[in-house]
């Protein structure tokens, strides 16, 4: 069980870097092919991504992570949808102002953007931190949310004997190489030096290291956390797990699964904590069937 405590409690450390690998690895045909557009929200600029028409379908990314996480997604639930994905405040091109952030700062902002595009409803798909933000804003703002789809999501509590401070993220190389590959299955992939050298590099860019340190803390305070409140949770909901996801192990999909009503559960094979990015075809088949079901 302690075993399974530190896994958890690196989700909130390594996934820092999981959509970071996947931008500066994934192959240029998958890189977002649509020009990017800003909107203000309580004053701080954010950048998003807007493709396609119909049922709003807004995409989270998790932490450390920016819009280009999604960039095999948008293609392709842009033909029965309208599919955004924005940089979150803090983080890639959006404004990264000097906040306490939490997890609550996010539901505020994600309403604040909803409200700046005048969009009533939208299903929401977050993964890691973003599926947690997506689960906080469907309790908070049930009438706003059509359907939700957790994608080795985070949001339990971590045990209070847990230094989170002790685990911040290493700012070498080496550390960089060996935290992708506790995010990927396909480690080979995803550890080469090239793929190293982009990703330190872009940690150097994104220079969002502020955001993540407050948002660890308040991780460590367990500001926000879910336990206890997913049974309030009414929208049909998906959740989506890659087995091999060595920092959320499927016990905390299982979980999920219990504590919301009638969720679905789908696991990808050989597939680690971000699964839009190791197994796009799987992940994108599974979420196309989701959102084409009717809603009761």
């Amino acid at each position: 069980m302690r075993a399974t405590r530190f896994a958890f409690l690196w989700l909130f450390v390594l996934s820092c870097f999981a959509s970071s690998i996947a931008a500066a690895t994934a192959p240029q045909a998958l890189q977002i092919n649509a020009p990017s557009k800003q909107v203000t929200v309580y004053g701080a600029k954010l950048r998003y991504f807007d493709v396609g028409s119909g049922p709003v379908v807004i995409l989270l990314h998790g932490l450390g992570g920016d819009a280009n996480g999604w960039s095999a997604t948008l293609p392709a639930l842009a033909s029965r949808y309208r599919v955004i994905a924005l940089d979150q405040i803090g983080f890639g091109q959006s404004d990264k102002p000097f906040l306490q952030y939490r997890v609550a700062t996010y539901v505020d902002f994600l309403d604040g953007f909803m409200r700046a595009l005048k969009i009533d409803r939208a299903a929401l798909v977050g993964n890691s931190l973003g599926g947690w933000i997506a689960a906080a804003y469907a309790l908070a703002y049930p009438q706003k949310v059509t359907k939700l789809v957790l994608v080795d999501a985070a949001g339990f509590a971590i045990p209070a004997e847990v230094n989170v401070r002790s685990l911040l993220s290493p700012a070498t190389r080496e550390g960089v190489r060996q935290l992708a590959g506790l995010i990927f299955y396909n480690r080979e992939l995803f550890t080469s030096d090239a793929a190293v050298d982009l990703l330190f590099a872009q940690r150097i860019v994104n220079n969002d290291g502020y955001t993540i340190e407050k948002l660890i803390e308040s991780i460590g305070r367990n500001e926000d956390v879910l336990d206890g409140k997913l049974g309030a949770i009414k929208q049909p909901t998906l959740i989506v797990w890659g087995r091999e996801d060595n920092l959320t192990p499927l016990l905390f999909a299982e979980r999920f699964k219990r504590e919301i009503p009638q969720a679905q559960l789908v696991i990808i094979e050989r597939c680690g904590h971000v699964p839009q990015v190791e197994k796009p075809a799987e992940f994108n088949a599974a979420l196309m069937k989701f959102l084409g079901e009717p809603t009761n």
